[in-house]
C-alpha cells in the first residue's frame, strides 16, 4: 500500500512554496515522523514528516519546484520501514493556531467585483491587481486583504529583480569563474519588501548617541542572580525593549501605521526582533511586550534565536508586529540607516559599543558608547516626534530604573 506525502497547511496567506531539499531519495527506508522534504516559503522553512513507515517510493517533486497546498510530493511504500503511523502534522516550531489553516476555497459562484472591503480596493489601486481576478477565500467568496496581498506576491504585476536588469556582460574568463544560485522564496521576499518600503514610505533616519554606562553596570552586578533565577541570561534586549515601549506610548506617532487615507494607532505592542540566519533575516514578534518583565522578553527572545537558527520559526511567530528592534552591532556595525518594516511606521538601529571620549560637566572622560538610529515614515511621524522618541529611549538606557519604575 502507497501513501501519498502532501504539501501540508502553510499558514494565513501562504498558499504555495518551493522544495528546498529533499533529505531522503527513492528506495530508503523512512520512519513515520521522520522529516522527508523542506519546503521554502516566502517566510518561513517547514519541514514535511513521512505520514507513514516504509519506503520512500516515488518523488514527484523535485528540488527548485513551486507546489501549492495540497499537492502530491512523492509516495511512500508502507511496511517496509517500519510500522505504519498516522500522519503528523508540519515540524514548523509553534504550533500553528486554527485560525492560520488556509481557508476553503471560494465556490465557483462567488461573487468577485460587489462588497470588496475598502483595504482591498486600496490594494487594487496600489498594485495593478484587479480583484475580480483573485479567487476570494472569504465570507460567499469574498476577496480578502490576505488573498490581495497573496495575489501581488505571486502575481505578474512584480517587478523583476534590479540584478537581473542591471547585471553587467562578463566576459568569457569571467564567467567561467562564476556560480549561479537560484534565490530563495526567502530572500526573493526580502528583496521584494525591503524595496517596496523605500518606494512606499517617506523615510527618514534620526541618530543620537547613548551611554551605556548604567545598564551595563546593572547587568554586571546581576547578572549572576537573574541567571540563576530565570534560567536565561540577562542581556541588552530586555532593557532595549523596555525603553522602546516607554518612548511610543509618548509618541504613539511611531507606533502606528497607514491604511488607506486612515491612520490606525495600535495601542498594543508588539515588538519585532530581527534575527539574521544563514538563510536571511527574519523578524519573530515579542507580543504585548509591554505586559512582560525584563526576564520574560529575554526568554523570549533567546527561544526566537534558537528557533530562527534551526530554521523552525512558525509562521504566525513573525505577523503582527508594531516596530523593530535591530542589532547590526552584534556583527560589528557602528553606524547605519535601517529601512523599515512595512507597514509599521519605526525601527530602531542599534551597534556596536565602544569606549570614547565624551564631555560630562566639564570633563573630558571615557565611556562605553552606542550609536542609536531611528528611521521612520515621514508621513506620518513628524521630525519633532521622531527626535522625542529617540531622546525617551536614550533617557531610558542611560537610567535604566526608570524602566524598572515605569517613569
Amino acid at each position: 500500500m502507497a501513501t501519498e506525502i502532501r504539501v501540508p497547511t502553510l499558514g494565513e496567506s501562504v498558499t504555495e512554496a518551493t522544495i528546498g531539499k529533499w533529505f531522503k531519495k527513492p528506495g530508503d527506508a523512512v520512519k513515520a515522523d521522520e522529516p522527508l522534504v523542506e519546503l521554502e516559503t516566502d517566510k518561513v522553512t517547514v519541514e514535511v514528516p513521512a505520514p507513514a513507515a516504509g519506503v520512500l517510493e516515488e518523488i514527484v517533486a523535485k528540488d527548485g519546484q513551486t507546489v501549492t497546498i495540497g499537492a502530491v510530493l512523492g509516495s511512500i511504500k508502507e511496511g517496509a520501514g517500519g510500522a505504519t503511523a498516522p500522519a503528523a502534522a508540519p515540524k514548523a516550531a509553534a504550533p500553528v493556531p486554527a485560525k492560520s489553516e488556509a481557508p476553503k476555497a471560494a465556490p465557483a459562484s462567488a461573487p468577485k467585483g460587489e462588497g470588496q472591503a475598502p483595504s482591498v480596493r486600496r490594494l487594487g489601486g496600489e498594485s495593478g491587481v484587479d480583484p475580480a481576478g483573485v479567487s476570494g477565500t472569504g465570507k460567499d467568496g469574498r476577496v480578502t486583504k490576505g488573498d490581495m496581498l497573496n495575489a501581488i506576491e505571486r502575481g505578474p504585476s512584480a517587478a523583476p529583480a534590479p540584478a537581473a536588469q542591471m547585471r553587467a556582460p562578463s566576459t568569457a574568463d569571467d564567467a567561467s569563474r562564476e556560480e549561479r544560485v537560484k534565490m530563495t522564496r526567502l530572500r526573493q521576499t526580502i528583496a521584494r519588501r525591503l524595496k517596496d518600503a523605500q518606494n512606499t514610505a517617506a523615510m527618514l533616519t534620526t541618530f543620537n548617541d547613548v551611554d551605556m554606562s548604567a545598564v551595563m553596570k546593572m547587568r554586571s552586578e546581576y547578572k549572576e542572580a537573574f541567571e540563576k533565577k530565570h534560567g536565561v541570561k540577562l542581556g541588552f534586549m530586555g532593557f532595549f525593549v523596555k525603553a522602546c515601549i516607554q518612548a511610543l506610548k509618548e509618541v504613539p506617532a511611531v507606533n502606528a501605521e497607514i491604511d488607506g487615507t486612515d491612520l490606525v494607532y495600535k495601542n498594543y505592542y508588539h515588538i519585532g526582533v530581527a534575527v539574521g540566519t544563514e538563510k536571511g533575516l527574519v523578524v519573530p514578534v515579542v507580543r504585548n511586550a509591554d505586559q512582560m518583565s525584563i526576564a520574560e522578553i529575554e526568554k523570549t527572545i533567546a527561544d526566537f534565536g534558537k528557533r530562527a537558527r534551526d530554521g523552525q520559526l512558525a509562521i504566525t511567530d513573525m505577523q503582527g508586529g508594531t516596530f523593530t528592534l535591530s542589532n547590526g552591532g552584534i556583527y560589528g556595525s557602528l553606524l547605519s540607516t535601517p529601512i523599515l518594516n512595512t507597514p509599521q511606521s519605526g525601527i530602531l538601529g542599534m551597534h556596536r559599543i565602544e569606549e570614547r571620549p565624551v564631555a560630562v560637566k566639564g570633563q573630558v572622560v571615557v565611556r562605553p558608547m552606542m550609536y542609536l538610529a531611528l528611521s521612520y515614515d515621514h508621513r506620518i511621524v513628524d521630525g519633532r516626534e521622531a527626535v522625542t522618541c529617540l531622546v525617551r529611549i536614550k533617557e531610558g538606557l542611560e537610567d535604566p530604573a526608570r524602566l524598572v519604575l515605569d517613569l
